[in-house]
C-alpha cells in the first residue's frame, strides 16, 4: 500500500489514486477524512480479502485489476491476447534464461513492480501541477493546484479558529517538508525530488516526516509513541459479534509479532517506521516464496512455463503480475522495451 501525504489529500495505492481539493468551508470532512482513511481502508480491505478467515482470490482480481474500467479492459482481452502478454512477462522475469522463475527472480520482479508503479503515479501527478512544463514544480504551482489560490501562513500566528488552525498546522508541515526534499540550489521540485515530497516513506532522508505525520494521527495521548489501541483506532465490538473480525486479529497480531520489536506494548520512533514504511523487499519475498509453493508442483523450488500457466489463476491473482494490470502495462509484457 502506497499512501499519499499531500496536505488536500490522502489516499492509497492499490491502483487507484484519490485527490480531494480542500476548499475553505470543508476543513471539518477534509481533517476527518485524513484521521481515519488509513485504518478505514485497511479494515474495509481485510473485510473483503477474506471471507470467513478465508483467501478470497475473487476480489484479488477485481479490485487489484486498479479499478472497475481497468478490470473491465482486462476481461475485454483475448484469451490469445491474455496468455501471449503473460508468456511475455515469464520471459522478463526469467533473468538468467533458464526456462524457470526461482523465488529470487520472482521477488526482484515484484519490488521492481512496487517501484514502477509509485514513480508512474508521480509523473502523472508532477505533470498536472508543473504548469509551464519547466521541470519544476514550485511551491506556488504546487498551492496553485491543491487550492486555487497561494497560502501564506505565519508560522507564528495561531489562529482563533479551530478548524483554520488545524489546516494551518497540516500546510505549514507540507511546507517544511517540500523545503527538506528540494536538496539541489534550484528553487522548487524536479522529479526525484517531488517523488521525496510525494513518498516520503520511500527515501531515508524524509523519515522524519514519515514519523511525524503517524504520531499526528495516531498518537492520541501526545505520549510520543502509539499503543496498540491507538494503532487499532476508533474500534467497537459489535455486541452481538462472538469473535472479533479477520482484519482485526491479523492487525494484533501485527502489532505484537512484527512492529513492537521491544515488547512494551507500544512503538517507538523506530518501531514506526517499520509499520509506515513499506517493505518492499520483505513483502515481495512473502509474494514469491508463496507462488513457489502454490504453483511450484515438482517440488523443485522454480517454477516453469508450464506450470505457470496451468495455475494461471494463482499467478493473476498475485504481485507478480500486480494482479493482472501488469498486462494491461506495455511496460511490463513489451520484451523490446
Amino acid at each position: 500500500m502506497v499512501y499519499g501525504w499531500q496536505s488536500g489529500a490522502c489516499f492509497t495505492g492499490i491502483g487507484l489514486t484519490m485527490k480531494i481539493h480542500v476548499y475553505w468551508g470543508v476543513f471539518p470532512a477534509i481533517l476527518a477524512l485524513c484521521l481515519s482513511h488509513r485504518h478505514s481502508s485497511n479494515r474495509h480491505f481485510e473485510e473483503e480479502h477474506y471471507e470467513d478467515g478465508e483467501h478470497n482470490a475473487q476480489f484479488d482480481k477485481n479490485v487489484f485489476l486498479g479499478g472497475e474500467e481497468e478490470a473491465e479492459e482486462f476481461s475485454e482481452l483475448s484469451p490469445e491476447e491474455q496468455l501471449k502478454r503473460l508468456q511475455s512477462i515469464i520471459r522478463r522475469i526469467d533473468l538468467d534464461s533458464d526456462g524457470f522463475l526461482s523465488e529470487e527472480e520472482l521477488s526482484s520482479w515484484i519490488q521492481k513492480s512496487f517501484k514502477h508503479y509509485i514513480l508512474e503515479d508521480t509523473k502523472e501527478h508532477f505533470a498536472e501541477l508543473d504548469k509551464d512544463d519547466d521541470g519544476i514544480v514550485t511551491w506556488e504551482e504546487y498551492n496553485m493546484h491543491m487550492y486555487d489560490r497561494v497560502i501564506d501562513y505565519d508560522e507564528n500566528t495561531v489562529l482563533q479558529d479551530e478548524e483554520e488552525e488545524s489546516f494551518r498546522q497540516i500546510h505549514l508541515r507540507d511546507k517544511r517538508r517540500f523545503n527538506h526534499a528540494d536538496r539541489d540550489t534550484v528553487p522548487g521540485l524536479d522529479l526525484l525530488e517531488f517523488t521525496d515530497f510525494e513518498h516520503p516513506e520511500e527515501t531515508a532522508h524524509m523519515s522524519d516526516f514519515v514519523i511525524e505525520g503517524a504520531l499526528e494521527e495516531h498518537d492520541r495521548d501526545g505520549d510520543g509513541f502509539v499503543s496498540l489501541e491507538e494503532y487499532l483506532g476508533d474500534y467497537t465490538q459489535d455486541p452481538g459479534a462472538t469473535e472479533d473480525p479477520h482484519w482485526l486479529i491479523v492487525e494484533k497480531d501485527r502489532f505484537v509479532n512484527d512492529y513492537d520489536k521491544d515488547g512494551d506494548g507500544r512503538l517507538n520512533h523506530s518501531e514506526l517506521l517499520s509499520w509506515i514504511v513499506p517493505n518492499h523487499f520483505g513483502m515481495s519475498q512473502e509474494e514469491a516464496s508463496h507462488l513457489i509453493e502454490e504453483i511450484d508442483k515438482d517440488a523443485d523450488h522454480r517454477l516453469s512455463e508450464e506450470e505457470i500457466l496451468q495455475s494461471k489463476d494463482i499467478f493473476l491473482t498475485s504481485e507478480a503480475t500486480d494482479y493482472g494490470r501488469q498486462l494491461q502495462d506495455k511496460h511490463f509484457y513489451h520484451e523490446e522495451l
